[in-house]
């Protein structure tokens, strides 16, 4: 872990505490930062899905490519 010193708005770190329900700006700011990274992940899976960008898991011949 890296120790930094950053300016935090007081309002938006206790609106955050309550939403995420941790206690501690160490705690708030981990658990905001987890949740902007996952959020991330999920909408570029999302965009994957809707794109067509991955392989059909269901077809027969994908699946027998995939045990080559």
């Amino acid at each position: 872990m890296t120790k930094t010193l950053v300016d935090i708005d007081p309002t938006l770190l206790e609106g955050a505490k309550r939403q995420l329900g941790t206690r501690t700006i160490k705690d708030t700011v981990n658990q905001a930062l987890e949740e902007v990274v996952a959020r991330a992940l999920r909408q570029m899976l999302a965009d994957l899905l809707v794109s067509g960008g991955l392989p059909d898991l269901g077809s027969d011949e994908v699946m027998a490519a995939a045990w080559r």
